[in-house]
């Protein structure tokens, strides 16, 4: 079995070490305060140490304050690092928006943050074998349409031609895992449903037998910046190069079968 170093034990990475942990690979990871068995991402001495024993290296680790800093630390140690393999968690806003066009890897980074698109680009610079994965929206167990209708959170936006993806996070760690036997690259990791947020709000309602939200503007809804944010870009994200090259199964296609799961 792997030794897998991951940088940021956030939601996903941690589903994909609970994995990988269930095949019998060794999984180290860094968090910022070293909590648990994990490793303070600032202790350099036993961060470079786990990076020239893993085999497999994984950044989780979004950009902040303008930077990357995984690369901006550790870069140089991971470019040279005997690892046979090497990955890095992406955003699929790095296309930007397309109108609610189909998006592949094939398309220009033209996204609304610049450090989003300089650390994808800079990742995929660093080795000759690393492989970026694109996520569009991520949820799962804990984290779905379904918790914020529960704790009335949810919101139904009056745009009907707004169009996302989003993958569940069991699928995320599968498209990780199949790439280690497959050729480097970038890769969107998304499912085969593209649709528009109100409905998985109304499905999970229903899922739930709770009142439908109102449908609101964006300016009634009184979201946060972040949540705003959501709904500037619209696109809809392939995912044939991940199946065809990796051979990525989806274990949830869509938000039907992803959401039974999480419920």
């Amino acid at each position: 079995m792997g030794q897998m170093l991951i940088f940021g034990l956030g939601y996903a990475a941690s589903h994909l070490a609970d994995r990988l942990r269930a095949r019998g690979w060794d999984v180290t990871g860094t968090t910022r305060d070293g909590r648990g068995d994990s490793i303070a991402f600032a202790d350099e001495a036993a961060v470079l140490a786990a990076v020239r024993s893993a085999t497999h290296i994984l950044s989780s680790v979004p950009p902040v304050d303008g930077a990357d800093p995984v690369l901006a630390r550790y870069g140089d140690a991971i470019a040279i690092a005997p690892a046979a393999w090497v990955g890095y968690l992406s955003s699929t806003g790095v296309y930007g928006d397309t109108g609610g066009a189909w998006v592949d890897e094939s398309a220009p980074i033209k996204g609304r943050r610049a450090d989003r698109n300089a650390a994808d680009t800079a990742w995929d610079a660093l080795r000759s074998d690393v492989s970026i994965f694109r996520l569009p929206g991520i949820y799962g167990p804990g984290r779905s349409i379904l918790d914020r209708i529960r704790e009335g959170r949810a919101h139904r936006i009056d745009l009907p031609d707004q169009l996302f993806s989003r993958v569940h996070v069991d699928d995320i760690a599968g498209g990780v895992i199949a790439s280690f036997k497959g050729p480097a690259g970038v890769y969107n990791l998304a499912d085969d449903e593209p649709c528009h947020q109100n409905r998985l709000v109304e499905w999970g309602s229903a899922m739930l037998e709770k009142p439908l939200p109102p449908l609101q503007t964006l300016d009634e809804a009184g979201l946060s910046p972040a949540a705003r944010a959501f709904y500037v870009e619209n696109r809809r994200v392939a995912n044939g190069k991940a199946k065809r090259l990796l051979g990525w199964a989806l274990r949830y296609p869509g938000f039907r079968e992803g959401l039974a799961s999480c419920s």
